[in-house]
């Protein structure tokens, strides 16, 4: 299990346990109602706190690794109370008591007390402590929930009155219902990993973004009670590369759909991957029948290596046709990555892009997937039946190879 996945259970899981309540702030925003909790159980002590993961332990002595990337020292006084919490604690009556022995490299812990001589330095009267191994029991069984109970797609539709979305999932329309209960995230502008997701509203969300979600579904699958919601505002973009400065990381194209030149920045967020030609002929044979592939529409909640991602572990490359409902974004994790030093002049690109002005020619590459000619050439108008996704979507993977 990745850091990140870890680092989103145990803030989840913390911020539960210290507000009371599911999450309602931002993590970094520990102070307020959150922290006003556990300073209450020990005011006098409670001058700083981290967060982090232990990266060595030498009798007292912790160091950890911020989610900044700062390194902390932490000194665990005598008479700490050092505590164990479960994934799904909503507070501390079932924590146990452990001691500071039990703490391992890898753990996740919140740390509270008296601020050191020194920014990285502090001296720690109490120790919330969630082991790494049940962070990640707790996070295969988030995703094989969001893969057995969750679904995705294009926004349709948005009623604010009656917390109401309707998503279009290839041909089928799917109409979520949010209530008070229903809690929403949405993705950062330049990634799609959970862990960079804010919480959000159901204000946020507008026709045209992907949004993914999980909750019961009723039994012929066209509704939805809606638990989580995820949501983002993407781009898809196709066309040829027309200009390329792999040294300022820029390539631009003319976009299939909307016949307009983009400049595409490539930062080090961006996930660049080719799609092997076999998988990419037979993507584009489906295009050409007007099926919607495994790389159509939209969806994926928890995408990448979060807390939630749903569809089964796959790729493209591994010989074997897949069922609908594939990760899209696990096939491309198996596909091989490259560099914008890989690319060149003439090649053909999909894109998801983000676009902090809507009405700017210049965007973010989020996902960059190569190698796709027989698929732009199945579809020369752009069409939205094989734009790429940076989520979870529907229809089949093609057999593939390297």
């Amino acid at each position: 299990m990745s850091v990140n996945s870890g680092r989103t259970v145990f803030y989840r899981v913390v911020m539960v346990l210290l507000a009371g309540m599911w999450p309602v702030v931002a993590v970094d925003g520990l102070a307020g109602a959150v922290y006003a909790q556990a300073q209450a159980a020990a005011p006098a002590a409670a001058a700083a706190r981290q967060i982090g993961t232990v990266k060595a332990i030498a009798g007292s002595t912790m160091t950890l690794t911020t989610d900044a990337g700062q390194s902390v020292t932490v000194s665990v006084v005598d008479g700490a109370r050092i505590l164990q919490i479960e994934p799904g604690s909503k507070d501390l009556k079932s924590a146990q008591a452990i001691a500071l022995a039990d703490i391992a490299v890898g753990d996740r812990v919140l740390v509270s007390g008296k601020a050191g001589d020194t920014a990285s330095a502090l001296a720690a009267s109490r120790v919330i402590l969630m082991k790494s191994t049940d962070i990640a029991q707790k996070h295969a069984l988030e995703q094989a929930d969001w893969q057995k109970r969750g679904t995705g797609g294009i926004v349709s539709s948005v009623d604010a009155a009656t917390g109401t979305v309707v998503v279009t999932a290839g041909a089928k329309k799917i109409q979520v219902q949010t209530g008070k209960s229903t809690i929403f995230r949405r993705y950062a502008g330049d990634s799609i990993k959970f862990e960079d997701a804010k919480l959000g509203t159901m204000e946020q969300i507008q026709p045209g973004d992907q949004l993914r979600v999980r909750g019961t579904k009723s039994e012929d699958g066209s509704s939805l009670q809606a638990e989580e919601v995820v949501s983002g505002s993407f781009k898809n973009l196709a066309g040829t590369i027309a200009t390329l400065d792999a040294s300022a990381g820029t390539i631009t194209l003319k976009d299939l759909a909307t016949k307009k030149m983009m400049t595409v920045k490539v930062t080090a967020n961006s996930d660049l991957r080719h799609l092997p030609e076999r998988a990419a002929a037979m993507f584009a044979a489906r295009a050409k029948g007007g099926a919607a592939a495994g790389v159509a529409g939209a969806g994926g909640g928890h995408a990448g290596a979060a807390s939630g991602g749903a569809g089964a572990a796959a790729g493209a490359g591994d010989g074997a046709t897949r069922s609908a409902g594939m990760d899209l974004s696990q096939m491309l994790a198996k596909l091989p990555s490259e560099t914008v030093a890989d690319l060149k002049v003439g090649d053909a690109v999909m894109i998801v892009a983000s676009q902090t002005d809507p009405g700017s020619a210049t965007v973010t590459a989020v996902t960059l997937l190569s190698g796709v000619e027989p698929i732009l050439a199945a579809t020369p108008s752009g069409t939205p039946a094989m734009t790429l996704s940076p989520w979870t979507m529907g229809g089949a993977v093609p057999e593939g190879g390297n």
